[in-house]
């Protein structure tokens, strides 16, 4: 029996943020849209903590695989078992803010392919607002196949996060996921492969909030940013390279000031340089300077990156986060107390 919705939500081993989540859903959850639970074979309690939300709440669906197979799989999988017309891939750290689900309700309403929720970002306990709006739009916007380009320019960066996608179920099943799974980006390959068939309707209010600093893939930033980003944002031919560029730099990994960032992050460190810059850089001149980031020491580069963050305001927020949690953060070297008293 189909529904209207599905709110779908991959997780593994989250079961220390799964609860809110499902708290925030369900308290706003209708009869009439489903909500669906794939788990990748966690070794956590999330079996635990989720047969006690089924118990009170008979809307939630929930599935556990055998083996854990990646989330772009784990994605594609969960759209396949929906039941929603529409699905929305949601996080399994992130919340929702009271009146969302009618908000959507009433945009797929209207048949479009695609709907895009825009969010604010909080820090990892979610007691600080990071950035207030994702997608700075002060109204709703909606984009006609023919608007392929500027879809890509204006929403493209933050699509990065799936969260955000209200995707209709048949479109997404009849387009190619299996050439994007391992990308981190399925979703992504399934809207911009091609023009999309219908409307897409990105909505201006901020009605998700994510939890930065908590993703899974954080150890692997340096190669998702530098490398895989760039070239799947690259990757797609049919949006011109102008639309692409207010997107990404092609190759980032060749501007110093990026590594020295990442440096300061504590990211970028000889084994990266040994997989994965040297062997793309041709030229002597080029793989010095890359060495040459390596030799300033981990602590200076945080210290003056932070400097850099509270003089430039442009994404200030979300580096000073990511420094904050470097192990080469002066704060990690200080007794708790005083750590506490200089945040």
């Amino acid at each position: 029996m189909t529904c209207p919705l599905t709110i779908a939500i991959t997780t593994r081993n989250r079961a220390d943020f799964l609860g809110e989540t499902l708290d925030s859903i369900l308290a706003q959850l209708p009869s009439s849209v489903e909500l669906l639970i794939l788990d990748g074979a966690s070794t956590d309690n999330t079996p635990g903590l989720v047969r006690e939300y089924q118990a009170r709440h008979p809307q939630l669906r929930y599935v556990r695989l055998d083996s854990n197979d990646g989330l772009d799989r784990d994605f594609d999988r969960s759209v396949s078992l929906s039941s929603g017309e529409y699905c929305w891939l949601m996080t399994d750290d992130d919340l929702l803010k009271p009146g969302v689900i009618e908000a959507v309700l009433a945009e797929i309403g209207k048949g479009p392919s695609l709907v895009i929720v825009n969010a604010e970002v909080r820090n990892r306990d979610l007691s600080e607002i990071i950035e207030a709006r994702r997608l700075p739009f002060s109204g709703d916007r909606v984009y006609q196949p023919a608007d392929f380009d500027r879809l890509f320019a204006e929403t493209a960066s933050y699509l990065s996060f799936i969260g955000c996608v209200v995707i209709r179920r048949e479109v997404w099943l009849s387009r190619d996921r299996e050439s994007y799974f391992g990308s981190l980006f399925v979703h992504m390959g399934v809207i911009f492969q091609r023009p999309l068939p219908g409307a897409v309707i990105a909505l201006a209010e901020p009605y998700i909030i994510i939890r930065y600093g908590n993703a899974k893939w954080r150890p692997q930033q340096f190669e998702i940013w530098l490398f895989k980003w760039p070239e799947f944002v690259w990757s797609f031919a049919g949006v011109s390279p102008e639309a692409k560029a207010r997107v990404a730099i092609r190759e980032p990994w060749r501007n110093p000031a990026r590594l020295l960032l990442y440096r300061a992050k504590g990211v970028y460190t000889r084994s990266e340089y040994t997989g994965l810059i040297r062997p793309r850089m041709r030229s002597a001149t080029s793989r010095l300077g890359a060495w040459a980031v390596l030799l300033i020491p981990g602590a200076l580069a945080n210290a003056l990156a932070l400097i850099y963050c509270s003089l430039v305001k442009e994404r200030a927020g979300f580096r000073s986060v990511d420094l904050k949690n470097s192990p080469h953060y002066y704060g990690n070297w200080l007794p708790r107390g005083k750590l506490r008293v200089s945040q």
